[in-house]
């Protein structure tokens, strides 16, 4: 499976909970943690209102301590993060469904070197484009067979929004602002909400890549109205 970075969303499961702290096993990529104060915003009475044993939660990836464990937090995940890796989870599931069905007995040789280097849904993916690697793996036939199956399952696009402040006491202060959220990139939408409040969008089928790019606009414009003395602020940060 892929490395795990910084910024991650990744499905979880409860596996128990020590005083104040719930630790989690990671789907396919080992064990983490989550102190009180990433469960929840605001006062927690009672941790198992949010979490119990077994259940399947969305949590972001913090960062990764000496020992390989990951500390996640739960209350910085929106509804769509939740709801983009439950139907990505949910597309894995599938594809390992169609791997089985068709390589029967070999299924899980295979399913294990796929999951070596990437996920199972994006290497079928990427196999509709370049289908020489899975044919090498599993052979023309099979190869096809799985193709033709995955070729049917239609990409879902899912849209990642964020909101910005920024206000400035500058004449040319409108003026400024839209050279600061001109973007070259066709993906990313820009709305004005009302009193310098500023929608950032991209529609995307890769989430991942979609919260990476709109991240990086928004430390862009960040900066740059920084130097400029504007007032700026993320919302939800």
């Amino acid at each position: 499976m892929a490395e795990l970075e910084e910024g991650d969303f990744v499905l979880c499961t409860v596996d128990k909970i020590i005083g104040t702290t719930v630790f989690v096993k990671i789907e396919g990529n080992g064990e983490g943690s989550i102190v009180t104060s990433e469960i929840a915003p605001g006062r927690i009475r009672n941790l198992r209102d949010y979490v119990v044993p077994n259940k399947k939660i969305v949590c972001k990836i913090l960062r990764k301590d000496p020992n390989g464990n990951f500390q996640l937090s739960l209350r910085r995940v929106i509804q769509k993060e939740k709801k983009e890796v439950m139907e990505e989870y949910s597309k894995e599931k599938k594809c390992i469904s169609v791997l089985k069905s068709i390589l029967g007995d070999n299924s899980e040789d295979i399913i294990n070197k796929i999951s070596k280097g990437n996920r199972i849904f994006a290497c079928l993916q990427e196999a509709r484009e370049n289908p020489k690697e899975l044919e090498n793996l599993v052979g023309k036939e099979n190869a096809e067979k799985i193709i033709k199956i995955i070729s049917l399952e239609k990409k879902k696009k899912s849209i990642i929004k964020k909101e910005i402040l920024l206000k400035t006491t500058n004449p040319a202060g409108l003026r400024l602002i839209k050279e600061l959220l001109t973007s070259k990139d066709k993906d990313i939408k820009i709305k004005y909400i009302s009193a310098g409040r500023y929608s950032i969008e991209i529609e995307s089928t890769e989430l991942k890549k979609a919260d990476q790019k709109i991240s990086e606009f928004i430390k862009s414009v960040e900066d740059k109205s920084r130097k400029l003395g504007m007032e700026f602020s993320l919302k939800g940060k």
